[in-house]
């Protein structure tokens, strides 16, 4: 049975990424997959990798969770919104506390490639944003996602890494948000 793992990255419960990762959730629930979710908002810990990787901080009990959730799933979805062409700073600490040498990659000596802990599993980014999807390619490059998809997650093994780009939310109408809440639930019944 396939398991599936839902992380929302918005610091907001009450912002439009909780309702997309609802959506997914609902259209999920119709599998007969084993859904799990992190709201890392709901965790508690700290976000700053203090010592680099020099010297392991001790790893909170929510983030000892998180990690067996992320090594326990086939497929994990983020939800997230692009802020200044990244992602939020929350989510950021998460990843740098989370994805860590012999966690995520073991790095191999003399090798410019880690190992890939993660490989195996795929993943969707639903990425919120207000910049139109085609500035934010032809212009910016796309950091956050090449950022995300390339240098974390399928850094450490997890392909294919599908993205679905949601522009602009702000100033969208209520048909447009719903509109985006019925595909989200139809990727999730995909299990996509």
């Amino acid at each position: 049975m396939k398991q599936v793992l839902i992380i929302n990255g918005h610091p907001d419960k009450q912002s439009y990424n909780y309702a997309l990762s609802e959506a997914y959730l609902k259209g999920a629930s119709k599998t007969d997959a084993i859904l799990t979710q992190i709201n890392i908002a709901d965790l508690d810990f700290n976000p700053n990798l203090k010592f680099g990787y020099r010297k392991r901080t001790e790893l909170e009990p929510d983030l000892l969770e998180a990690i067996e959730k992320i090594k326990k799933a086939d497929h994990i979805v983020w939800v997230f919104p692009m802020w200044w062409y990244g992602y939020p700073a929350l989510m950021k600490g998460f990843i740098d506390r989370t994805f860590l040498p012999g966690i995520t990659f073991q790095p191999i000596e003399g090798k410019p490639m880690p190992k890939k802990l993660l490989k195996g599993k795929t993943a969707r980014i639903i990425i919120t944003a207000d910049t139109p999807k085609w500035y934010d390619s032809l212009f910016m490059k796309s950091p956050a996602i090449n950022q995300f998809k390339t240098g974390t997650l399928e850094f450490c093994g997890i392909s294919p890494v599908k993205v679905t780009y949601i522009s602009p939310i702000k100033g969208s109408n209520a048909y447009y948000k719903e509109n985006w809440l019925g595909k989200i639930a139809l990727l999730g019944e995909k299990l996509k």
